[in-house]
């Protein structure tokens, strides 16, 4: 949220940008980043629904926008003294919604009383926007995280499963973790891998974005051994095989990853190139044996 508040007041000219998402079980917006203010009043402020301006456009999923903050008729005022402590004035809260579901607000403002115009307010929204689509991502992320950690309790490797896994082609026959999985498990875990490789990119937040990376490590090294050597890779390399190891063509892949097709190939070609390999089925099964891919 930080960075889009900073890009909120230079593509608006707004001295001062803030803005939170809603805490875990309160049903009330906290403010957690601030951007141009000149004191932590309203740090940690909570905002329930209904209440101030941010608590009107929560209720309404709608933006709200008042000129004269201390004096408006049209809100409640119980944030009068942290706005105050600011010296804010025109003030605009556009609601972040996901899927009908308000998550948090944006907040936008002057220090002087004056209207906030449509192309203030069309910035505002763009950059609630951007916060839906950033924690869009992230659920999509954490479902998928959740979902690998469920195969890893019925067996498989996410959970960090002890034991290997036969062959770089799948689970080994007999006993084992990878008996336990099943070809079609296997299958979904591939996938799975791919699906996070995919989305890992897009991910804002850095911890979340790590954490995705070291399933992925997790997934992909319990298939082998440790590599003799390293292959030298490219990030985006393995993003890619990753994706065709699932099946998906040049297109499908540029698609996902939001690439150009004609990127994808030149990535493939330099991963078949440092992998020894002459076709796409040759690097899968040479990214797996040299433990990148599950």
């Amino acid at each position: 949220m930080r960075a889009v508040l900073v890009r909120l007041r230079r593509g608006t000219g707004l001295p001062v940008a803030f803005g939170g998402l809603m805490a875990g079980g309160t049903g009330s917006v906290r403010i957690g980043e601030l951007s141009g203010a000149v004191t932590g009043a309203l740090r940690g402020l909570a905002i329930a629904t209904g209440n101030g301006l941010g608590g009107k456009a929560l209720a309404l999923s709608r933006p709200c926008a008042v000129t004269d903050y201390p004096v408006s008729r049209h809100i409640s005022h119980e944030y009068d003294a942290a706005v105050a402590a600011e010296g804010l004035l025109s003030v605009l809260a556009v609601p972040v919604v996901v899927r009908r579901r308000v998550r948090g607000v944006l907040y936008g403002a002057l220090r002087t009383a004056q209207p906030l115009g449509d192309r203030t307010l069309g910035e505002a929204v763009a950059a609630a926007r951007d916060v839906e689509q950033a924690l869009v991502v992230r659920d999509e992320a954490r479902a998928l995280l959740a979902a690998v950690a469920g195969a890893g309790a019925a067996g498989s490797v996410a959970g960090g499963v002890a034991g290997s896994v036969a062959g770089a082609g799948g689970p080994a026959a007999g006993s084992g973790p990878g008996a336990a999985v099943g070809s079609a498990a296997w299958e979904e875990v591939r996938e799975a891998h791919g699906a996070l490789r995919a989305l890992a990119p897009r991910v804002m937040d850095p911890a979340l974005r790590e954490e995705l990376l070291a399933v992925c490590g997790r997934l992909a090294s319990a298939t082998a051994p440790p590599p003799v050597r390293d292959v030298g890779l490219t990030p985006r390399e393995v993003d890619v095989l990753a994706c065709v190891a699932t099946g998906a063509t040049n297109a499908v892949t540029a698609e996902r990853l939001g690439l150009r097709p004609e990127t994808v190939k030149a990535y493939l070609r330099s991963a078949m190139r440092k992998l020894g390999a002459h076709t796409r089925l040759e690097a899968v099964v040479a990214s797996r044996r040299a433990g990148l891919l599950p």
